[in-house]
């Protein structure tokens, strides 16, 4: 039991950290995503590196087009926003430069995300409240299992959803099969009155 805990202990950690560096060519724009759970307090830090004749910009956006953070010029910084809903979040580096391709170096981006537990400030939530040290590490293992519990509840939710999704694509498959099947009986015993006649007129049957 103890092992599954530290483990799922440590699978809820690196889904709350998201940490990445890449090659920015310049005139062009990269973005990562994430999908994030409502009411969830997310920080980032993020560090460019300087080139003379390029500049980069950042943005961050929901999946409506909702601007979360802006920066031009961007070079270092933090960044820190709650979400209102559970959402596809994206953050998008843009290198300009008058130059154009292939006469500037690419720029290397680094980003660091945290998100949920990750992203409290456990320090000053201790010199606020006047936490001991064991006390602010069960703060912070009670707000981890609460996220914890949280996924959980939220699996259980999606799964649910798509269970009653299943349901009600098997009931309308079933409609629709027993529907063609009517559809083609009535075809074939229209089919085989108007043979009947036809064959009747040309009387080559009585």
């Amino acid at each position: 039991m103890s092992r599954f805990f530290l483990l799922l202990t440590f699978t809820v950690l690196f889904d709350l950290t998201f940490s990445i560096t890449f090659y920015l060519p310049v005139n062009l724009r990269k973005c990562l995503r994430e999908e994030i759970h409502k009411d969830v307090l997310v920080t980032g830090e993020y560090e460019v590196s300087e080139q003379p004749n390029a500049k980069t910009n950042l943005k961050i956006t929901d999946s409506s087009g909702h601007i979360l953070y802006s920066k031009e010029d961007a070079s270092k910084g933090k960044f820190a926003f709650t979400t209102e809903d559970y959402d596809m979040f994206e953050v998008c580096f843009e290198s300009k430069s008058p130059l154009g391709t292939g006469r500037v170096t690419d720029q290397l981006v680094n980003l660091d995300m945290k998100h949920g537990v990750e992203a409290k400030n456990y320090e000053e939530i201790a010199k606020v409240e006047k936490l001991k040290p064991l006390e602010v590490e069960l703060r912070r293992l009670e707000d981890l299992s609460e996220s914890i519990v949280n996924d959980f509840a939220y699996m259980k939710k999606r799964e649910e959803e798509m269970r009653d999704t299943n349901e009600s694509t098997n009931i309308r498959v079933l409609y629709f099969s027993i529907f063609s099947m009517c559809c083609l009986i009535g075809l074939a015993t229209w089919q085989v009155f108007y043979l009947r006649r036809f064959f009747k007129a040309k009387k080559l049957i009585e």
